[in-house]
């Protein structure tokens, strides 16, 4: 099946105003907090994210920053990925909808050959449950709460 992707889309509604979400995906102490340990993040035009959901790797050049509105990352080859010369985008997406924020993922790229359902499958699943504990983080306040220092 040469030439054939895989995309899929998710959304996500949060009781939060876009400037806390935004500030979730883009604060490296935070994004750690609800993406994954260890996630960070250069909130800027040819900045990085990157972020390790269980087996699965991303590394992303970021695209498009367009502060609170949309996020496009370009995911960069990983050991594990399958070789390919596809372009695997993430595209994020931040609309007010008052008092929330709708939260929309367009992922798209992803080559359809058998050796990459696999990390279709992870990567689709760890971003739904990620934005479902982003959710989770924003609307219990979790992002207003101060940390402990660690020592």
């Amino acid at each position: 099946m040469s030439g054939a992707y895989r995309s899929f889309a998710h959304r996500v509604d949060i009781g939060a105003p876009p400037e806390r979400v935004w500030r979730a995906f883009t604060d490296s102490q935070m994004l750690a907090r609800w993406a994954a340990p260890g996630a960070r993040i250069t909130p800027r035009e040819k900045g990085r994210l990157q972020v390790m959901f269980g087996e699965v790797e991303l590394d992303a050049l970021i695209d498009v920053l367009v502060t609170p509105q949309r996020m496009r990352l370009i995911l960069m080859p990983v050991p594990g990925m399958p070789s390919s010369d596809a372009v695997i985008v993430e595209d994020f997406l931040f609309e007010r909808a008052a008092p929330s924020t709708v939260v929309r993922l367009l992922s798209s790229g992803v080559p359809s050959a058998q050796s990459w359902v696999t990390y279709y499958l992870s990567k689709r699943r760890h971003w739904e449950l990620a934005l479902a504990r982003l959710k989770v983080f924003l609307e219990k306040g979790l992002d207003q709460q101060q940390t402990a220092p660690r020592y």
